[in-house]
């Protein structure tokens, strides 16, 4: 048996309860894993309110690490006892114990602890894939600007951090000093906070008037607009997350009006589709980790009994850095 949380219904986080269920042996192709810990994340929150809608009912989380307990057949990256951390679908991570499937899991490193490991991977994993595969046309060279929305988040952090390592300019915009601090003290170049100034004019400032090559939005409706109007011609929007709501519908002539710039709508998983990618991403995670490149800023921890006041500090923008659920 495992507890595991579930809803019936999309909603609040009033709807996610904790059950008991039982838990069988692996198929092909799965593993059965024993948590550790479990990430928390914000596509946690839209597929429980059904922005991202799950069959019911459905079992919440998509991010954790633990032990390998036993394999099915056909698996061959992993057996029991190893260490291991994923994010994966189906959801289903806020859990003791589950079977799921294998080709997401990877194996985690001996000098990478549960609690990174849990923490890093959806949103590590993010970073990885917007800094090293959804690039302009040009590309990304050290000393160009990039602007990077909620730096002071799980995945901003992460991609201050590896930013500064690459060489890039990131500015990153937070909602107050304090998350504008801590995104600076992670690697941000620049940072602004865009409850006391118009990110577009101090964007423009910042590089001479020019914009900049790329634009990292996890936010959505509240900062589209304005987002377009700091690229430079030929710039990319890559649109990953719907914080404040959806984009509202545009056409595309004002790509062209705007500098004949590009804008992409990216997930996570359509990157993990296969398992050789997964690994190599998750490959080049670990080693800017391992090598302290990157550190994992868990800021948050909350028992899986209060997995509902976690939703609510983090979709009250309460929280920082990485969040892990405890079992």
């Amino acid at each position: 048996m495992s507890r595991a949380v579930r809803i019936d219904r999309h909603g609040g986080p009033e709807e996610m309860k904790i059950v008991e269920v039982t838990v069988g042996e692996p198929g092909p192709g799965e593993i059965r894993i024993r948590h550790k810990a479990v990430g928390l994340n914000f596509i946690d929150v839209y597929q429980r309110t059904g922005l991202y809608p799950l069959p019911m009912p459905a079992f919440m989380g998509n991010e954790a690490s633990g032990i390998v307990e036993a394999v099915g057949p056909g698996v061959t990256h992993l057996k029991a006892g190893d260490r291991a951390a994923y994010a994966s679908r189906p959801p289903g991570a806020y859990c003791d114990v589950r079977v799921m499937p294998a080709a997401t899991v990877c194996k985690l490193p001996e000098a990478i602890s549960f609690e990174a490991g849990a923490a890093m991977m959806l949103k590590g994993l993010t970073a990885q894939y917007l800094l090293k595969r959804t690039l302009p046309q040009e590309g990304l060279k050290p000393g160009d600007y990039i602007l990077f929305h909620a730096a002071a988040g799980g995945v901003g952090l992460i991609a201050c951090q590896w930013a500064k390592a690459l060489g890039l300019q990131l500015i990153g915009t937070a909602g107050s000093d304090e998350k504008c601090a801590l995104a600076q003290a992670n690697g941000a170049a620049h940072v602004i906070n865009y409850n006391k100034e118009d990110f577009l004019v101090r964007v423009k400032e910042i590089t001479d008037g020019q914009g900049v090559k790329v634009v990292y939005d996890s936010v959505g409706k509240d900062t589209w607009a304005k987002s377009l109007d700091c690229l430079r011609p030929f710039g990319l929007m890559a649109s990953f997350g719907n914080a404040s709501g959806p984009v509202p519908d545009f056409s595309p002539g004002i790509l062209a009006a705007k500098g004949s710039i590009y804008v992409t709508r990216q997930t996570l998983f359509t990157h993990m589709s296969n398992r050789e990618t997964c690994q190599s991403m998750a490959d080049d995670l670990f080693d800017v980790v391992v090598r302290g490149q990157v550190k994992i800023p868990i800021d948050q921890s909350y028992p899986l009994e209060q997995v509902q006041q976690a939703h609510i500090d983090l979709e009250s923008r309460k929280t920082t850095g990485c969040t892990i659920i405890t079992l």
